[in-house]
């Protein structure tokens, strides 16, 4: 018998309903930090280009145009978190986010959240995320997002990852995520 379970089994039913309600409130908490978009300074390399637009980076490799990249805080206890953006292709050809990797993770990976069969569910896209000519992608919350998997430490409002993106012909380029709270890109603007 763990720990908690004996803990709990000596509680009365109020008490035990309370750390039951906060046990849940600590998973509701942890899933949040995954759904959200973060502003901040770029690092740009070789052919890439990087402007403050004012509201948040913009960095372009070859033909696309990254913008206002951001990841969500994690709570303490989190192995997870969530990273999100625009990418803009300018050019004439397709081309596909194939990969991301960032000093803070053990790996990165692509997902999406869709609801499959009135359930919201979450699953990597192995073969990344087409970015057609001119087309814009927009990676967020609840949808289309990069994932920091077997992270090392939590992910820190205030703070900013190094995110290296990889594209099938735009190469490689390293984004700042700048982070912020647990709660951010929860609500949509109207």
């Amino acid at each position: 018998m763990g720990l908690v379970t004996r803990f709990v089994s000596r509680l009365r039913a109020p008490a035990a309903f309370a750390v039951a309600a906060l046990g849940l409130a600590a998973l509701a908490l942890a899933a949040l930090a995954l759904a959200a978009p973060l502003t901040g300074p770029a690092a740009a390399q070789g052919s890439e280009t990087a402007a403050d637009t004012g509201t948040g980076v913009e960095l372009r490799v070859g033909t696309l145009v990254i913008a206002e990249p951001w990841a969500r805080a994690t709570p303490p206890a989190a192995k997870v978190g969530g990273g999100y953006m625009r990418i803009t292709n300018t050019g004439t050809e397709p081309d596909r986010l194939i990969g991301m990797s960032a000093p803070v993770a053990g790996r990165g990976e692509i997902h999406e959240m869709a609801v499959v069969d009135g359930v919201m569910r979450m699953r990597e896209l192995e073969n990344g995320i087409a970015i057609e000519s001119g087309q814009t992608v927009e990676l967020k919350p609840s949808g289309l997002h990069v994932m920091f998997m077997d992270i090392k430490e939590p992910l820190k409002e205030g703070t900013t990852i190094p995110v290296t993106l990889r594209f099938a012909k735009a190469g490689t380029i390293e984004v700042p995520f700048p982070v912020r709270s647990i709660g951010a890109g929860s609500h949509t603007k109207h």
